[in-house]
């Protein structure tokens, strides 16, 4: 039985990548095209083109937050989930690169245990945050402006990939995983702020010079 159970645990893994990136450019793409995994040459403007090209600048700025929270003590629990969510966006842009027809059972991808963790995730962060009186602004900490921005992108490539889906079969998983990641984004900003004990920047519309009174 432990020995069944063992083989399943390794069947349900993803392949581990096989590359050598020796040569960074090859001139291939001077014309404006580009190859999926699967060798099928499309414009470098195509709409699956862009959303995974989004979620690649996303997995960039999460790597800024997850620096940002590791320089500070306090926000390493947020860290290592930062970590982990780049691992899940690169897995996640894989996937995109890939062609219903090209994707091998053990490609790495977005699975429904990706999006069942960001939500404890959620419930875990938010449970410790003060309710919501207003809206808030980025600010208070470094972190915090970090993951706005982050969020933002998100929100951006989910809805690169809503228009891409409308067009061709993308794995639902991937909208669903940047729905929630978005919500992620936006708790755990709030959740920095929270764990450095730094007041939130909350928006005030009389603020705006056309709400002064002077």
């Amino acid at each position: 039985m432990a020995m069944r159970k063992w083989e399943e645990m390794a069947e349900s893994r993803f392949d581990e990548p096989r590359l050598a990136l020796n040569r960074i450019y090859t001139r291939t793409g001077d014309a404006g095209s580009t190859e999926l995994a699967g060798g099928q040459s499309v414009p470098k403007d195509a709409r699956r083109i862009e959303a995974y090209g989004a979620v690649d600048e996303l997995n960039a700025f999460v790597g800024a937050a997850c620096l940002s929270a590791e320089a500070e003590s306090a926000l390493a629990p947020l860290a290592r989930t930062l970590r982990r969510v780049q691992h899940e966006l690169f897995n996640l842009g894989s996937i995109l690169a890939t062609l219903p027809e090209d994707v091998h059972p053990r490609q790495a991808r977005i699975t429904d245990a990706d999006i069942a963790q960001l939500e404890r995730d959620i419930d875990q962060a938010n449970a410790e945050l003060a309710p919501l009186r207003s809206f808030v602004l980025p600010g208070g900490t470094r972190a915090n402006c970090d993951l706005h921005i982050a969020r933002t992108v998100c929100r951006r490539a989910e809805r690169l990939l809503v228009a891409a889906a409308r067009e061709e079969s993308l794995p639902p998983e991937a909208i669903r995983y940047l729905n929630r990641l978005s919500d992620a984004l936006f708790v755990w900003s709030r959740w920095a702020n929270h764990a450095l004990g730094v007041a939130e920047v909350l928006w005030q519309p009389n603020e705006a010079a056309s709400g002064s009174s002077d």
